[in-house]
């Protein structure tokens, strides 16, 4: 599939200028001149394509303090392994003139040749001599007191008095309190100025600008491809091509083969991985999001990688720039890595062609089957806020294997069985109208009439109440039967209580707080797979208000004696909303302002159920502005209907 050449080339007044200076990198800047000026070795270091190059060439062209006489460049130029000896060929050819008569030389002869003149040498781009690099480095600093390193390469030397400085991507965000743009959108607007005259990019085009450098997560190289691809394309087409895949983004004119294309860039460093490196990060490519490291053992390992080799194979490729470590690397938790989407494509593209795709997502599918099922269970025994970390790790990668499975018939089952167990994460946390768009492509590939069947039209309708009521009223029709067939009490008491809320649509207070009353009856204590007893006893207390506020009262205070009720923090705030807001309609607005109060700051703040924390402040408000109790039903604890963009993109729910 490859070929590579290798060479090294001396550049010595060639060098690399940014015309305007560097753009989004004073910070860097200024930390580099500092390492420069008190440190004999320093390395800049960061992933393919962020303009460690540009850095160090900036910096020493432009310090005005510099404790050396002159600068003295070698630049790797070729591809893939280099030839031994040949960096140190180079080195004694750059510093004395004098190439020796042979392409290769030891450290020892480098060493002999080197002048006194305090010098920096700019070592730049190492990777494929890396290994060589370490060894002639030290000997060199040893041997010359007089002579400073500077080194460019993925991954840093790991000498004792090395200094290093890793580079990241350009910036996304505004800058504080100058009125200026983002980092990588002011370097795509000089870009593209070399293409269109006079480009700036306003409205429409603005917002296209940042959705490109957003999608190439800022890295310079990448964003400099694409600002050249405005020849054939608008902003807005140069986006949506983006958003589907980056690899394509090539220049004919650029000082380095490699930088002609972003997927020269990433491949540069694939071939100086060794083979079980290259399968784990290909294998690896599978993720969508972050991952941990026990998910890529299970996922990475075989076919000659062994499951104890993963972990070293993940270092490594972290070293290189390959992977990022998120979280809190180092910390007592272990670590979790994510790919750049550019270095995601590259390893995916070399997962199909070794045929191995359908195995990784089959087993992709396998890791979030049981991550929904363990993020349930944690939900329902106490652990919410656990689950709700757990789910916001795993989102990414559980999103795409729910969209995976729609073209797999084998895998909709697995997948259906997945988003049921995610029923809090679409029902508590403004998340509906995402889940409403998977149940309506997956039910359809599965058997209605099987016990996941009947769960996911549940689930359908109640996550679909507020939006289309007729279509959840359809879905219970077609659950109902086949619950009270099977004796599923948890099941026929939560079609109850999304029949309560279809009478509430209708303003038929007395039949939902019948639904409601038999929803708290029939579901079991500790029933998983929904909402608890003690959130349809709350949901009665709301609605008899309006008509009973005595038996309101007592519905309130039942749902406190829910088993388990007190280890369910949702269904926790869920009652204590609906005990204030009994209050309040009974006239006990001082009660109702007090217990409301208690249950806002009672909420967890790592675990913010929206719709609670809406109608608890909804609450207070009309407490304190003296709305009273003529206000319409302000809070029953059902999903909403979703962000509109969210709701519009939904597929509707099959009747």
């Amino acid at each position: 599939m490859w070929s590579y050449v290798g060479g090294v080339s001396v550049l010595s007044e060639a060098r690399s200028r940014e015309p305007g200076g560097l753009v989004g990198r004073a910070e860097e800047e200024a930390a580099l001149r500092a390492l420069l000026a008190g440190h004999r070795l320093v390395t800049v270091s960061g992933c393919a394509g962020v303009g460690k190059s540009r850095l160090a060439c900036a910096v020493t062209d432009t310090m005005t303090h510099r404790p050396w006489r002159r600068v003295v460049t070698v630049r790797w130029q070729g591809r893939g392994q280099g030839v031994p000896g040949a960096l140190g060929a180079a080195v004694v050819g750059a510093l004395t003139g004098v190439r020796p008569q042979q392409d290769t030389a030891d450290a020892g002869t480098v060493v002999r040749n080197l002048p006194e003149e305090a010098t920096l040498l700019l070592l730049d781009d190492v990777d494929p001599v890396h290994a060589e690099c370490i060894g002639l480095v030290q000997h060199l600093l040893m041997a010359r007191p007089t002579l400073r390193v500077l080194v460019t390469s993925r991954h840093c030397l790991g000498l004792g008095d090395e200094r290093v400085l890793t580079l990241g991507p350009l910036s996304l965000e505004m800058p504080d309190g100058t009125g200026g743009r983002p980092a990588a959108v002011e370097l795509f607007e000089r870009r593209a100025r070399a293409v269109v005259t006079g480009f700036r990019a306003t409205g429409a085009d603005l917002a296209a600008v940042e959705d490109v450098c957003r999608t190439l997560e800022g890295v310079p190289l990448a964003i400099e491809l694409a600002a050249a691809q405005l020849a054939r394309h608008s902003v807005r087409e140069l986006a949506g091509k983006l958003e589907h895949h980056q690899s394509w983004l090539t220049a004919r004119h650029s000082g380095l083969r490699r930088h002609r294309s972003l997927r020269d860039a990433v491949g540069a460093g694939y071939v100086l991985c060794e083979r079980p490196e290259r399968v784990v990060w290909a294998r690896a490519s599978i993720f969508a999001g972050s991952f941990a490291e026990s998910t890529a053992v299970y996922l990475c390992a075989g076919g000659g990688v062994e499951p104890q080799d993963v972990p070293g194979c993940l270092a490594r490729l972290a070293a290189r720039g390959v992977l990022e470590t998120v979280g809190d690397p180092g910390g007592v938790r272990p670590p979790r890595y994510r790919m750049m989407r550019a270095v995601r494509e590259f390893g995916a593209a070399r997962l199909k062609e070794a045929g191995e795709f359908p195995v990784a997502a089959e087993r992709r599918l396998g890791h979030c089957r049981r991550v929904a099922a363990v993020a349930e269970n944690l939900w329902s025994t106490g652990g919410q806020r656990q689950a709700v970390q757990l789910l916001g790790n795993e989102r990414d990668d559980l999103t795409a294997t729910l969209r995976h499975a729609l073209t797999q018939p084998d895998h909709a089952e697995a997948a259906l069985e997945t988003t049921l167990n995610l029923w809090f994460w679409w029902g508590v946390y403004d998340n509906a109208a995402e889940g409403r768009d998977h149940l309506g492509r997956l039910l359809p590939l599965c058997d209605a009439d099987s016990a996941l069947g009947v769960r996911g039209l549940w689930l359908a309708a109640w996550l679909t109440v507020h939006s289309d009521p007729p279509a959840a009223e359809s879905l219970l029709g077609r659950a109902w039967p086949a619950a009270v067939l099977a004796g599923d009490d948890a099941l026929v008491g939560r079609i109850a209580h999304v029949e309560g809320l279809l009478a509430l649509h209708r303003q038929d207070e007395r039949a939902a707080a019948e639904h409601f009353r038999q929803a708290a009856d029939i579901i079991p204590p500790y029933a998983p797979g929904g909402p608890s007893a003690a959130v349809s006893h709350a949901a009665l207390a709301v609605v008899q208000a309006g008509f009973a506020p005595s038996r309101a009262q007592r519905s309130a205070r039942r749902a406190f004696t829910v088993p388990g009720v007190r280890e369910d923090a949702w269904a926790t705030a869920v009652a204590r909303c609906a005990g204030a807001y009994v209050d309040h309609r009974s006239g006990h607005s001082g009660r109702a302002r007090q217990r409301a109060r208690r249950a806002l700051g009672a909420l967890d703040p790592e675990l913010p159920a929206p719709h609670v924390l809406a109608a608890l402040r909804q609450l207070i408000s009309d407490i304190e502005s003296g709305a009273a109790n003529r206000r319409r039903l302000p809070f029953v604890p059902s999903p909403r209907a979703g962000r509109p963009a969210d709701a519009a993109a939904a597929s509707p729910v099959p009747r």
